[in-house]
Order: C-alpha cells, then structure tokens, then sequence
C-alpha cells in the first residue's frame, strides 16, 4: 500500500485521541500569548508530580502503548483503502504548485510583521519593515526569487545569531531553502519574464541581463530539488520538537498558564499538568516521525489539525506567525516524505516504488 493510504489511516487514530485535542488547542506558542510568569518549576519535578497520579499514569501509558501498536499493526498489516488511494493520485498532481505554496507562506507573514512590528516572531519587536516587507512581496510576486530567498535566510540566521527568541519562528530556514531550491515556479514574475527573454526575436531578450544566469544556475541546482519534502519535514520536525520540549515540558509554568488562561479543562476535564505534558509529548512525537520520515503524511496530517484546533481554541493567538507552519506543513503533506528517510527505505524494500517521488515538483525560474 502507498505511503499516504497507511498514514491517513493512522491520522484518523491520532485524531480521536484525547492528547491531540488537547496538544492543538495548547500548542501555541505560549510566549505569544501569556506573560513571564512569576514563579518557574522545574521541569523534571512537574513531569514526575503529573505522572504521580494515577489516572495521569494510565491516560499517558495507555496513549503512547496505543499509538505504538497502531504504527507497528498498519506496518504489518498494510491496509488498503480505496478513497486514501485516490487522494493520493490526487496529490501526485499537486506538486508544480508547491513552490508557489512556499511563496505565499513566507511572503504573507513576512508583509505582515513587517507592518505588524517585530522580527519574523511575534516574540521579538524589532523596526525592520523595509527588509521584511522588501522580501515579502518579492517572493508574493515570484521576482528573482531564489536570490530574493537567500538574503531572507541570511537575514534570518544573523538575526538568530543575536536573539535566540527567534528559534521559535524557525519553520522559516526550511520554508527559506525549499524555496532556493524550487524557484518561483508559477504563475510568478520569474515565470512570465523568462519566457519572454527566452523567446527569439523579442526587445526585453536583448536587454535581459538575468534570465541566461537564472537558467545556468537552475541546471546546477535542479537535481537537488528532490531533497525539498527532506528539507521541509526535518526542518518542519526539528520545529515541533522544540515547540514540545522547550515551549511545554521545560516551561511548565507558563505553558499552565494558557491552560488557565483558555478555560481548557472545559473542554477536556482532565488535570491542567496532563495538558501541558500531553501536548508537549504529541508535539515531539508528531516531530519526531516527521525527522525520521515515518508515516510522514499522517504526521503532517495530524500537524495541521493541531494548528487548526489552536485558530479556532485561542480567539487572541497572532494567526499571522503560524501562517509559513500552516504552508509548510501543507507542502509536506502534498509531496510526502521524499528521499532519506524510513518511508523510503521501507518502499524500497518492499518495491513499492510510488510511495517516494524522487522528482515531486517542477520550477519555472
């Protein structure tokens, strides 16, 4: 059975799990929406006191020996469903528009905290409007595009090296290289204008200084273009684990806060600690199989449904920082899991070759 048939089955199991209820609606990051808090626990002790009670115990066990046997029953078992295998077909037709995707999730994000005031992440206010909206709209409307990605990476990694607060808007170094390596593709402005010069016979072609560059430079790059699903689930994965460890299981304190703060006990009645350590633990399960590229489909899945719980959860969560999560996570969801990773080694053992596209997208640059 095809990748996706085996990891939608397993996104409707982790959709019915109370832990992914409880991991989207308190998956946010919780530096945006709650204020330091006055008192800290550690870490170690709060995991240790959650689990000291008994149904916290059981509800924890009982949910991880679950989802473990339901990984390894559908790696034996292979069930095949004949709507699961449709959509997949489906998907495999979506790729030439991935990179305008990409685009549209750093560029919209990217305009907005620009006027918004801060620095990629909500966390950090900063005046940089003129860099971020400048990089916005050019990837919005696909003009050199690739290069335009670059400086935003670059920008990006130097602004990290002097805030670490950035780390929590680090789904933009993946989103930023995937789209070095795809392009504009189209529509965009590097589509049309390339055309163009590359029409015999046309002015802008006489005077177009760029486009002979921009191809010699896409025959270079274009045969690691297959590597882009690599760069975006471990990117993507990398994010949500330390969303998980940090945001949730190192800050318990403040993590508990938006518990209180969002009445979610209401919602499921359960002890306040087993949210915080539930959400955090889904997180770094859901990263975990992402990085490895294990059920990698049903991984993003589940990822979406979380960001959605946490639009509709949390009425005053800046939607706009989860934007570039939301199109990268899309974006793996369409491609998959793409070359390194256990989905791979697993199809090639088992010679189900369509379960990896070595080629998933197509650029236009």
């Amino acid at each position: 059975m095809s990748e996706l048939g085996r990891t939608e089955v397993l996104s409707g199991f982790f959709g019915g799990l109370a832990l992914v209820s409880m991991s989207g609606r308190a998956r946010a990051h919780v530096d945006y929406v709650t204020d330091p808090p006055t008192a800290t626990r550690d870490a170690l002790e709060f995991a240790l006191d959650v689990l000291s009670n008994p149904t916290n115990a059981t509800l924890v066990g009982a949910g991880t020996l679950g989802v473990v046997v339901v990984l390894s029953g559908l790696l034996v078992v292979e069930p095949t469903i004949p709507d699961v295998e449709a959509l997949r077909s489906a998907l495999d037709e979506y790729g030439e528009y991935v990179p305008w995707m990409l685009r549209l999730s750093l560029g919209l994000p990217l305009v907005g905290a620009g006027f918004a005031g801060y620095l990629f992440s909500p966390a950090v206010p900063a005046e940089a409007r003129f860099f971020q909206v400048t990089v916005g709209f050019l990837l919005l409307f696909g003009l050199a595009t690739r290069a335009v990605a670059a400086v935003g990476l670059v920008g990006y990694l130097a602004a990290l090296a002097f805030n670490p607060g950035l780390l929590l808007a680090i789904e933009y170094v993946p989103g930023f290289a995937a789209v070095v390596l795809l392009g504009s593709g189209r529509p965009s402005a590097d589509h049309m204008l390339g055309e163009v010069a590359g029409t015999a016979g046309t002015y802008y072609g006489q005077i177009d200084p760029v486009h002979e560059v921009a191809v010699r430079f896409a025959a270079h790059i274009d045969p690691f273009k297959r590597f882009v699903p690599t760069v975006l689930r471990i990117g993507i994965g990398l994010a949500f684990v330390y969303l998980g460890l940090v945001e949730k299981l190192a800050n318990p304190s403040r993590a508990i806060q938006v518990v209180a703060k969002y009445d979610l006990t209401s919602v499921v009645p359960v002890d306040p600690g087993l949210w915080v350590l539930g959400a955090g633990l889904t997180e770094i399960g859901v990263g975990l199989l992402l990085i490895v590229g294990f059920y990698t489909r049903g991984a993003a899945a589940v990822a979406f449904s979380m960001l959605v719980m946490t639009l509709f959860g949390l009425p005053d969560d800046p939607v706009l920082a989860h934007i570039t999560l939301f199109g990268m996570i899309s974006a793996i969801f369409t491609l998959g899991s793409g070359p390194l990773s256990l989905d791979a080694w697993l199809s090639a053992g088992s010679g189900a070759s369509d379960r990896v596209t070595d080629e998933p997208v197509s650029s236009a640059d």
